[in-house]
C-alpha cells in the first residue's frame, strides 16, 4: 500500500502543449507519455479546444470541478459531463473537442494501454464503508474531505487530492473511514 501525496504529483504540459496535467500515478515509473500502460492524471482546462490523441489507449474522464465540459468524441453528438455525471470511458485516439460549459474546469484522466490491459472508474460518496477491490492495480483518489483507507491492518489518511496505490493478487477488503468523495480506479491485465 503507497501513499501517493498531491504534494509529490508531479506536473507536466500536455502532450499537445495545450495546458498542464498533474500525474498522480504511471507505470512503469517514469514511463513518458509515448510508452506507458497506465497513467492516472488531472489536469485544469481553461479553454475550448482538442484533445490530445493517445494512439493505442483507452481513457476515462471525469470533472473534479467546475460546471462541466461538453466532448464531441470523434464527430459525434456532444456530450456534457458534471461532477455527478458518471465517468465517461472513450478511445483516446480518436478526434474530441471539449467545449466549457461555463468556465475552467478540472478532470481525472484515467489511461490504459488497449489489448494489454483494462480499466474502470468509479466516484464514491465516502461515509464509512467497506468496497471490495479487485486483484490488479487499485487506486483511490481522494478529492475532497478526508478519507481514511485501512487494508490488511495498516491505516493511511488521504486528503485533498492524495491518493492510495494498491497491487493486489486477489479480490480484498478496503474499508473506507471519513466523510469526502473518492475515485476507486480497477486497472486490470487482460
Amino acid at each position: 500500500m503507497t501513499h501517493l501525496r498531491a504534494a509529490n504529483h508531479r506536473r507536466m504540459p500536455w502532450k499537445n502543449g495545450g495546458g498542464e496535467t498533474v500525474e498522480i500515478a504511471v507505470f512503469p515509473e517514469n514511463a513518458a507519455l509515448g510508452d506507458f500502460d497506465w497513467r492516472v492524471s488531472m489536469a485544469t482546462v481553461a479553454t475550448d479546444g482538442p484533445f490530445s490523441i493517445f494512439e493505442g489507449i483507452d481513457r476515462t474522464l471525469s470533472i473534479l470541478s467546475g460546471d462541466g465540459m461538453a466532448l464531441a468524441i470523434d464527430g459525434r453528438e456532444p456530450v456534457l459531463l458534471t461532477k455527478i455525471s458518471t465517468p465517461l470511458a472513450f478511445p483516446a485516439d480518436v478526434p474530441v473537442m471539449a467545449t466549457l460549459a461555463g468556465g475552467a474546469i478540472t478532470d481525472l484522466n484515467v489511461m490504459t494501454r488497449r489489448g494489454r490491459l483494462e480499466h474502470t472508474v468509479e466516484r464514491l460518496a465516502v461515509d464509512g464503508m467497506e468496497e471490495t477491490v479487485q486483484a490488479g492495480t487499485v487506486l483511490l483518489v481522494c478529492r475532497d474531505g478526508a478519507v481514511s483507507c485501512t487494508y490488511d491492518g495498516t491505516q493511511i489518511d488521504l486528503d485533498h487530492d492524495d491518493a492510495l496505490l494498491l497491487q493486489l493478487d486477489s479480490p480484498s477488503a478496503l474499508k473506507l473511514h471519513g466523510s469526502g468523495t473518492a475515485y476507486l480506479i480497477h486497472i486490470h491485465a487482460l
